[in-house]
């Protein structure tokens, strides 16, 4: 028989991280697994998607009916099955609802069956598994295959949190003004009333852990309900705190507490998965397809500039949250804390997953407030490595049809809205025993989750997909921001590439969002 033609995967190109040097190949014995990700047997109609969501009352389809048009095909798994048994890979699982084939076996079999010459990476103490160049799939799979990710393990994104930083001798409550995340809500007008009963909110959480004691310690001092909180391990990671708050434990306790806080009434699902393109992945298609919590919002407070990923990842994600929209859950994503660089040696660059379309992009201001009226809010920049919201134009995504009334750049802008981030007017927190203060737009997506969960209870249904509803005249019911830049970019009157619309007022956005239901109904 003539040997199977391969040919590279389109988008899946890798470069060593900056700074790492190749100590050689990978032990060929090493044990690893990767997730083949597959195209629907239906294509996902983005269009529909997006004319769905300009009417909430019928934005969404069930989940049976997206386990339906959004699946693999029998077929197509068992293509990738065979693919497997041919070169010494176990199939570990196969899901056609989320389009998942986990395949497991050694970096020998694995270099053989992709075409990959899998190194280990070095700098300094810090190491991963990877390669470079492109990874190779049969000819006759190039219609099935989506993505091969977890070939290279590479920590892919970074929390997007600030701690407050106090000078010597000085508390972190006398260094400038703080909010428990409730105070938030009011000064937003959250709408009174609802406390997000009967809701799920989802966070993804790619490392650390939160621990029970602090959760209860935290919500009754602010005589608040304990919510339900629902540790889910997703690639053999778990909820495990490490002890220290400037680790990923800040992020953890930050997005369950302002969550919590803000939508007690909530359940709360915590997913935890490893730092790699392929467990960030899958801890999101486990939210987006969770029969058992149903989470109506996702939130999202991890990412890496649009530079450090691979387009097949970028593509898988977006994919990925096509189908959260069109099943009427919202995905809200932090922007970044990196001003208009996003920590990029050179250029404007935007952070991913929050520059995909399909995502509410959170930015960040700074709040100053008296009691409970705001007495200013602008762009959150606090100077050069000390912190900025991010905001730009995406490399990856065109502009989107609801955008183009705003933006007149060829790629997707973000953010979409915005909220408190200034780690100087931040949130307290209580994580690994101590209470401090935290900023960043990590606050941002789930502040902005917890919204939309007491939105969604208000309104009898979820308000699901809302970035082509937000920009078909719902400006005026956000605080505009008008002062302030993140680098390279100004805030405006009305949209702009820093703050988006502004930060919610949370009654008004409710009011406009009844009244689009009832045209709808």
């Amino acid at each position: 028989m003539a040997p199977t033609k391969k040919i590279p995967l389109r988008g899946s190109e890798r470069q060593a991280m900056a700074g790492f040097r190749s100590k050689g190949a990978a032990d060929p014995n090493e044990a690893m697994e990767v997730t083949v990700t597959l195209h629907p047997q239906s294509p996902i109609d983005a269009q529909e998607i997006i004319q769905n969501a300009t009417l909430p009352k019928t934005q969404k389809i069930t989940r049976e009916q997206a386990e339906s048009r959004f699946s693999a095909s029998a077929a197509c798994i068992d293509r990738v099955k065979k693919f497997a048994q041919e070169h010494n890979l176990k199939v570990e699982s196969a899901d056609p609802v989320k389009r998942t084939v986990v395949l497991s076996g050694t970096v020998s079999a694995f270099n053989a069956a992709f075409g990959v010459s899998l190194e280990r990476f070095e700098k300094g103490e810090e190491s991963y598994r990877g390669r470079t160049g492109p990874v190779h799939i049969p000819e006759e799979l190039s219609a099935d295959v989506e993505s091969v990710l977890g070939l290279d393990n590479r920590p892919q994104a970074r929390p997007h949190f600030r701690r407050r930083q106090q000078k010597p001798g000085v508390g972190a409550h006398a260094a400038g003004q703080s909010f428990t995340p409730d105070q938030i809500a009011q000064l937003y007008d959250f709408p009174p009333g609802q406390d997000g009963s009967g809701q799920c909110i989802a966070l993804i959480e790619l490392g650390g852990g939160y621990r029970d004691q602090d959760l209860q310690t935290y919500f009754s001092n602010l005589k608040l309900a304990v919510p339900k909180v629902t540790a889910i391990g997703v690639d053999g990671a778990s909820n495990a705190p490490t002890g220290s708050a400037d680790g990923p434990d800040g992020e953890v306790v930050l997005d369950i507490e302002v969550a919590g806080a803000v939508a007690p009434g909530a359940a709360i699902a915590v997913y935890f998965a490893p730092n790699t393109d392929r467990g960030f992945l899958d801890a999101i298609k486990q939210a987006v397809h969770d029969k058992t919590n149903k989470p109506s919002m996702i939130s999202i407070s991890w990412g890496s500039a649009e530079a450090a990923w691979t387009t097949q990842s970028m593509t898988a994600f977006d994919n990925a949250f096509q189908v959260a929209a069109a099943m009427g859950i919202t995905v809200c994503v932090a922007c970044g804390d990196n001003g208009s660089s996003d920590g990029e040696p050179s250029g404007n660059h935007v952070d991913f997953p929050a520059s995909s379309p399909f995502a509410l992009a959170c930015g960040g201001t700074k709040l100053v407030a008296n009691g409970n009226t705001i007495q200013a809010e602008t762009v959150w920049n606090d100077g050069a490595g000390q912190g900025a919201t991010g905001g730009g134009y995406s490399r990856q995504f065109p502009v989107p049809t609801w955008q183009k009334s705003v933006n007149t750049k060829t790629g997707r802008g973000v953010p979409d809205v915005s909220g408190d981030a200034d780690p100087q007017t931040g949130y307290e927190i209580l994580v690994d025993g101590t209470r401090d203060v935290f900023g960043g737009t990590s606050a941002v997506a789930p502040l902005w989750a917890g919204l939309l969960a007491r939105m969604n209870q208000a309104l009898g249904s979820p308000v699901g997909y809302l970035n082509p509803v937000f920009y078909s005249g719902l400006s005026s019911d956000f605080h505009d921001i008008t002062q302030g830049n993140n680098g390279s970019f100004k805030a405006a009157k009305g949209w702009d590439p820093c703050t988006g619309f502004g930060s919610p007022d949370g009654e008004k956005l409710l009011a406009a969002l009844r009244q689009k239901s009832a045209k709808a109904a």
